[in-house]
């Protein structure tokens, strides 16, 4: 009988680690973002959910958006390229990265 360790089958990890943190508190300051997955949201039907892991001033957080425009903008960011310094502000009514 095979061992299940002989498989080669390796836990996919996709939590994210650090504090969750308010857009009002990464707007106009730089951070470095390390990673984000989009997601079906579970608050709001029939929307996305982007998640990104972030580091400010050295400390891992966690940001929960439902920014159409931030996630229009990071999936246009090749993954080679991660992870990446910018500022994120708020133009007009919505959120850009800069």
């Amino acid at each position: 009988m095979t061992a299940f360790k002989d498989l080669g089958i390796k836990a996919e990890l996709s939590t994210f680690t650090g504090d969750k943190i308010k857009i009002d508190k990464l707007l106009n300051a730089e951070i470095s973002v390390l990673d984000y997955k989009i997601e079906d949201s579970k608050v709001k039907a029939g929307t996305k959910l982007l998640i990104l892991q972030l580091a400010k001033s050295g400390t891992k957080h966690v940001l929960f958006t439902g920014s159409t425009i931030l996630m229009q903008m990071i999936l246009k960011v090749p993954k080679d390229k991660f992870p990446f310094t910018t500022t994120i502000i708020k133009e007009s009514e919505h959120l850009e990265f800069t």
